[in-house]
């Protein structure tokens, strides 16, 4: 069956899907995107994800495409029709389609794409195992906090990662650790669960706030501050989070053995109890 995809108001199998060449998210990667979960046929983390779309559209100066609801309307329409019961929704809003200047257009009409992909994101075997990670330099601009479409440095160090037989990338900038390359970093040290506070610097991730969420429910000490590689090396856990891992164990850095090697003890918990809180979100989305 091919996937059917949504490109301005339409639904469209996705050999039909064009956008124009002179969309500014193609020539100035001038937009925003989202990622969101899809558990047992339902969105979910769906008001998170609604409120970091507003601040990274409102930070860019773009309109919604449509209303909120609409918005989600769409996603959970794309659910339904491409039959996914697991997996990822991907959507992104150019400022439209205009002749190749640099400033803004005026009263231009933005481009809203959007398409499903199927993954395993509860069961993943990478939970059981855990992954490597190796650190590279974090080349990115200075507004990281805007889920923008320039991506280029990511690429790049996504593929340095890959290449150094690694799963993901931790980015490192002045010595510090940034943030993984698709992903949040943690460490944990002394059962305290160590992360990067909010800036430009980094994304504010999703599942980072209600990791936070959780822990504090669960009585894990979080503490948000700066660390560094050599710390990252020292620690008990390590472990990254986001949209398509929910939460995987860090269990080698720079080919460095974290801890004894295995996914750690919090780390686990964490990804149970995040678990649990998306499956019963999913849940009562059936109602």
């Amino acid at each position: 069956m091919s996937r059917i995809v949504y490109v301005n108001g339409e639904y469209l199998r996705e050999e039909e899907a064009k956008i124009s060449v002179f969309d500014r998210g193609f020539i100035f990667g001038d937009g925003v995107y989202e990622v969101v979960p899809v558990i047992a046929g339902n969105v979910v983390d769906k008001q998170y994800f609604l409120e970091r779309l507003d601040r990274s559209l409102g930070e860019l100066s773009i309109n919604w495409p449509c209303g909120k609801q609409e918005y989600l309307q769409v996603m959970e329409q794309l659910v339904r029709r491409n039959e996914l019961h697991e997996g990822i929704v991907y959507s992104q809003v150019t400022r439209g389609i205009a002749d190749r200047i640099f400033s803004f257009p005026v009263d231009t009409p933005t481009t809203l794409v959007a398409f499903t992909s199927a993954m395993e994101l509860l069961e993943n075997p990478a939970a059981e195992s855990g992954i490597a990670v190796v650190t590279t330099e974090d080349l990115r601009w200075k507004r990281r906090d805007i889920k923008s479409l320039n991506l280029l440095a990511q690429v790049l160090a996504k593929q340095d990662a890959v290449s150094r037989g690694a799963e993901e990338g931790w980015m490192v900038e002045d010595g510090f650790v940034t943030e993984g390359v698709s992903s949040t970093a943690y460490i944990v040290k002394d059962g305290t669960v160590i992360t990067r506070p909010l800036s430009n610097l980094i994304l504010p991730g999703i599942r980072r706030r209600t990791l936070i969420e959780i822990a504090e429910q669960a009585d894990i000490e979080i503490k948000q501050r700066l660390f560094t590689v050599a710390e990252a090396l020292q620690a008990d856990e390590a472990f990254i989070s986001s949209a398509t891992t929910i939460t995987l164990a860090v269990v080698d850095i720079d080919g460095h053995k974290i801890g004894d090697g295995k996914p750690g003890m919090i780390t686990q918990r964490l990804r149970e109890l995040y678990k649990n809180r998306i499956l019963d979100e999913a849940a009562k989305n059936e109602h």
